[in-house]
């Protein structure tokens, strides 16, 4: 038996050997003394006797007996010679009574080498051991800014409070995430029954993950697990049977592949305009009509946010009276859009608009539920490939309000009041002080966020003086204040408007339907090459507008127009030329044209703001559910 077993290993070890010299790669171990840091670079712990994942066992301390054996710990010396035979023992010993001796070994950058015990580990790799166990010595190098060692530095973090070695990621940041994602604080300590518990539900999910090909993506299987349970809810995972984890694995592998992407989002910029005419309306038989969901998070009197969707809503049945009807859900949140949703597809709904980018994880699992419904979220930079996203650039407007502001701020001072820190925001607080400061060169912007606790806004206007303000983008039904858009404070205190943006939602939602009705949706999968697809039109879209007031003077409208016409030509890119942050870094060099990938993803403030970005412990809770699902502290 263990010499038959040996001839099998071997065969494995040669072809292991041979596949890896063709590829111009170590065909044997690799060694720890040949890749360690020179001496005083490291420190070393003893981790005591610990169960090594087999996979991560990787190599030998040093060379003595790193060419006995292939890359893949199989042997690939000859048979009949000693080290046959002890192999062969061991193998017989293994499948009789098990190898219970301990290995030792090193563990560097989560990676393990041998150093008493490479025929045992050879055997139990050989007949698929899950753990291997061993006394261990960590070997930790020195911090540096390198990208693998600050993933490992974070790994650190996490074993000290939940001893599981097992998962590894491929980006910073996931190790907390994943802690988050499992229900525990920043340093909260793991229970015997958490190990487990997580334990059972990772080997379940790698082996589905494996037999489906994940070891052929370039993602690892942690980055794969932590986008699972991070869509489905780890505590809702832990209680599905083996054939429902195997039947969700297999519906969300376009998430797993998209993780893949560096650029995780394609950014439809504009409307596509290629015309692909289908004959009928949905189906060959043309007579039924599109009928469309609205997910609302608040009531539509209480919030502007959701009452300029409502607007657009109104505007599609006024524009499609004969091909589509319109339903809408208010009062929607995190916990209960999920149960919207299924109950806007019950409806007989066939598409879908969720109007929050905390709606996205309970779109994201519809989707996948429902393939042949069309579920869009309302949110920008969003990688997910079930759906799709979009919103407007609404930074092209805010430059435009900025601009006013810096030729109504007599005193130079100005109050720009915010709501959340998420993708998207500071790319328009940005854009409207660079218009400011375009008009006006003295002017300063004092940022302020309404969802910051411990801040008093009105007491903060008070101490500023601000010549103008930029308050909510749009007037709430229920609210009798009348301050929204951008306003002027007169030296007696009263305020009179002076410009508003608009967001045209319905104009939006006109012509995403026009290209199921043309034939053009189908399209942009192809154009986009598996990527997440997130529509980001503007003003040239004619998404987007300024209403001015008539205390706005005919010369300063005159001028902002002309600003707007270029903008929609293409003739005047807003974020080009040489940007300072508020530490006088250069963010953007003369010549150069930010990318729309780096202005979606801003999060740093121009040189004449004042104020910073809040980070989550500094916001109300109910900003932190978009916050945490788009914020840009990461």
């Amino acid at each position: 038996m263990g010499l038959e077993d040996y001839q099998k290993a071997l065969k494995a070890g040669k072809k292991d050997y041979q596949a890896r010299m063709m590829k111009g790669e170590l065909p044997t171990l690799a060694v720890l003394d040949d890749i360690l840091p020179p001496a005083g670079e490291y420190s070393s712990v003893s981790l005591g006797l610990v169960q090594i994942p087999a996979e991560q066992i990787v190599g030998t301390k040093s060379a003595g007996r790193s060419t006995a054996f292939a890359s893949n710990f199989m042997p690939i010396l000859k048979a009949g010679t000693e080290f046959s035979d002890k192999w062969a023992s061991l193998s017989t010993s293994h499948v009789e009574e098990g190898i219970r001796d301990p290995i030792k070994a090193y563990e560097y950058m989560n990676k393990f080498y041998v150093e008493e015990g490479n025929k045992r580990v050879s055997v139990m790799k050989y007949f698929d051991a899950v753990t291997i166990a061993g006394y261990v010595t960590r070997i930790i190098p020195k911090r540096t800014e390198d990208k693998e060692n600050k993933i490992y530095y974070e790994f650190l973090d996490f074993y000290e409070v939940s001893q599981v070695n097992y998962i590894w990621f491929s980006e910073e940041g996931n190790f907390a995430k994943l802690q988050k994602a499992v229900g525990k604080e920043p340093d909260e300590v793991w229970s015997h029954e958490d190990q487990r518990e997580f334990s059972s539900l990772y080997a379940r999910f790698s082996e589905e993950y494996s037999a489906r090909g994940g070891k052929q993506l370039s993602i690892t299987p942690g980055d794969a697990f932590l986008a699972f349970i991070t869509l489905y809810g780890y505590r809702i995972l832990c209680k599905k049977s083996v054939s429902e984890l195997k039947e969700l694995v297999a519906k969300s592998w376009e998430e797993f592949t998209l993780l893949e992407q560096d650029d995780e989002v394609a950014l439809h910029m504009n409307p596509n305009q290629e015309k692909k005419p289908l004959f009928g309306f949905l189906n060959p038989s043309g007579n039924q009509k599109l009928k469309v969901a609205f997910i609302y998070e608040k009531t539509i009197s209480s919030s502007g946010w959701t009452y300029s969707h409502e607007l657009g809503r109104l505007h599609l049945e006024q524009t499609f009276p004969d091909e589509i009807s319109t339903i809408y859900y208010e009062n929607g949140t995190a916990e209960n859009a999920e149960t919207l949703i299924f109950a806007a597809v019950k409806a007989g709904c066939n598409l879908i608009f969720t109007t929050t980018p905390t709606f996205v994880q309970a779109s994201v699992k519809a989707a996948i539920q429902y393939p042949e419904v069309r579920i869009l979220n309302c949110s920008v930079y969003t990688a997910h490939r079930y759906i799709r996203t979009y919103y407007t650039r609404m930074h092209e407007i805010k430059f435009l309000m900025g601009a006013i502001a810096g030729a109504m701020a007599e005193n130079d001072r100005i109050v720009y009041i915010a709501d959340y820190p998420i993708y998207g925001s500071i790319s328009n607080i940005n854009a409207f002080a660079m218009g400011a400061k375009m008009i006006n060169p003295r002017s300063k912007v004092y940022l302020e966020w309404s969802s910051r606790k411990d801040c008093n806004i009105t007491d903060e206007i008070r101490r500023i003086q601000p010549s103008c303000i930029s308050e909510k983008d749009m007037m709430v039904p229920e609210d009798e204040s009348g301050y929204f858009g951008l306003y002027h404070v007169e030296k007696d205190g009263t305020v009179r408007s002076l410009a508003m943006p608009l967001r045209h939602w319905g104009k939006f939602y006109e012509q995403l339907i026009r290209t199921i009705m043309d034939g053009t949706w189908k399209y942009d999968d192809n154009a986009s090459e598996k990527k997440a697809i997130n529509y980001w039109w503007g003003m040239s879209a004619g998404v987007l507008d300024v209403l001015y007031s008539k205390n706005l003077p005919l010369g300063t409208k005159r001028l902002v127009e002309v600003l707007r016409q270029t903008i929609c030509s293409g003739s005047f890119y807003l974020f080009s030329g040489i940007m300072y942050d508020q530490n006088g870094t250069v963010k953007n060099e003369a010549n150069q044209r930010m990318s729309p990938d780096s202005i979606a993803t801003m999060d740093w403030l121009v040189d004449n703001i004042i104020g910073t970005i809040p980070k989550m412990d500094e916001l109300y809770d109910y900003a932190k559910p978009v916050t945490n699902q788009q914020g840009v502290e990461k």
